[in-house]
């Protein structure tokens, strides 16, 4: 038996089916946190954006209204974006995911880890539209993280510091005011990695190379996730958003060289590739950070096996 005298079974089906009301919440979020003229509770019902219409409960059911209505609001046929459905089912996946990796003793652990990671799917999707993370949620896990980690000391249970300690034993409990240190210095750990780097950068090239919005959300990542943690899904977002940037120019690249044929512009490949270089070079850095972040929180074991600090 587990959380609510549920089997692990009807839990994980609860606990995903919540996931899902949830994402539809983050929905919300997402679409009015960068409005400064809308808040999550201004207007308290959902509208359409279209015609400002309120809409009814059977046009919030997760997905399922998304579907039957085909994309499109009752009122205007105005297209609701699949980012909709999308944003749902990423947040009960994820939902799902941080209560299967954790024993069934760890509901407290799986609470935090849930509102993390519902965290990092509103601070994605903004900054992919607006180039911005909302301080709500940035600063609010700033406050959260060494307030949770009193309340919940097992979120540091397996910090390095704690594997120092027990020397190949079993770990011991997690002390409250261990879990609270450790979260204050993943904190400035985090924070001050990414605002280091971005210094250097400024320093490099003379401008900004990172945003107060990234530097503030590694400082909440590194709360729950402490120092040696944070500075792990640090390099891993860093990775990706390599990837990611060399896919970006590339694209950037093709459709240059695209444009330039078909307007019988001169000019070869090189000049195709600087001029790609310099639209490709603003992508976004905080869904990154939330992958890094998101796979360290969910599967810290067999990445530090993988790196071999086991």
């Amino acid at each position: 038996m587990t959380a609510l005298g549920l089997s692990r079974e009807l839990f994980l089906v609860w606990w995903g089916t919540m996931g899902l009301f949830v994402g539809s919440f983050l929905n919300v979020a997402i679409h009015r946190l960068p409005r400064p003229d809308l808040g999550v509770s201004k207007p308290r019902r959902s509208f359409c954006p279209g015609c400002r219409r309120q809409l009814t409960w059977r046009e919030n059911v997760p997905v399922l209204s998304w579907v039957l209505q085909r994309g499109r609001c009752r009122g205007c046929r105005t297209r609701i974006p699949v980012r909709y459905p999308l944003v749902e089912v990423l947040t009960a996946g994820l939902w799902l995911l941080a209560a299967w990796s954790l024993p069934e003793d760890s509901v407290g652990v799986v609470m935090v880890r849930t509102l993390v990671l519902s965290g990092l799917v509103v601070a994605t999707f903004v900054d992919f539209e607006f180039f911005e993370i909302p301080d709500e949620i940035s600063i609010g896990g700033l406050v959260l993280a060494p307030l949770l980690s009193l309340a919940v000391p097992e979120l540091h249970a397996e910090s390095a510091l704690s594997r120092a300690f027990a020397a190949g034993a079993a770990l011991p409990p997690m002390e409250r005011g261990d879990a609270v240190m450790q979260s204050l210095i993943g904190m400035m750990v985090g924070a001050g990695s990414l605002y280091g780097i971005g210094l250097l950068g400024r320093l490099a090239f003379g401008r900004d190379a990172m945003g107060l919005g990234d530097v503030k959300l590694m400082g909440a990542a590194g709360g729950f996730l402490g120092g040696p943690r944070v500075l792990v899904a640090l390099v891993l977002a860093s990775f990706f958003a390599s990837l990611a940037g060399l896919a970006n120019i590339g694209r950037l690249y093709l459709v240059v060289r695209h444009r330039d044929r078909a307007r019988g512009r001169s000019g070869g490949p090189g000049q195709a590739l600087a001029r790609a270089r310099v639209a490709g070079r603003y992508v976004p850095f905080g869904p990154y950070l939330a992958l890094g972040i998101g796979i360290v929180l969910l599967y810290w074991n067999d990445v530090r096996d993988w790196l071999r600090w086991s």
